[in-house]
């Protein structure tokens, strides 16, 4: 059984595409893609749910990777591809975050509810004034 074992280890990593498959340079970057795939599905969210903390932390995380993927031998490109999307992403939130917190998004948002408030209200007042002539 062993020998089976060690056979096929030896016909896997004699193909290099395959040898590939079967490392940590490729697997790796493939589990840690959940991080940009949530990262770019969370950028249709609302901004007021962005934690301004986190995604600086995620920014420095990628960057900081980005950087390792190419240091390490042989260089990691897929890795670097996953780290690069992520930084992307976590570049538009962060920009989301400030724009929503520190640039009047926030009171932009509330005046908007505010107007579509007063639309429903004079809706609403519309309807009633048009029963009551109507009758």
């Amino acid at each position: 059984m062993a020998a089976f074992i060690k056979a096929a280890n030896a016909k896997i990593r004699s193909n290099p595409v395959l040898d590939y498959v079967c490392s940590t340079h490729f697997w790796g970057p493939v589990s840690n893609f959940g991080i940009p795939v949530a990262a770019v599905l969370d950028t249709q969210k609302s901004p007021d749910l962005i934690s301004g903390q986190m995604t600086g932390a995620l920014c420095i995380y990628s960057a900081t990777f980005m950087r390792y993927s190419l240091a390490v031998q042989p260089k990691n490109y897929l890795l670097f591809a996953c780290h690069f999307v992520n930084e992307c992403a976590q570049l538009t939130q962060g920009y989301r975050y400030l724009s929503y917190h520190n640039w009047g998004g926030k009171e932009k948002a509330q005046l908007e509810r505010g107007v579509e408030a007063a639309k429903d209200k004079i809706d609403k007042v519309e309807d009633k004034v048009n029963k009551a002539v109507g009758r």
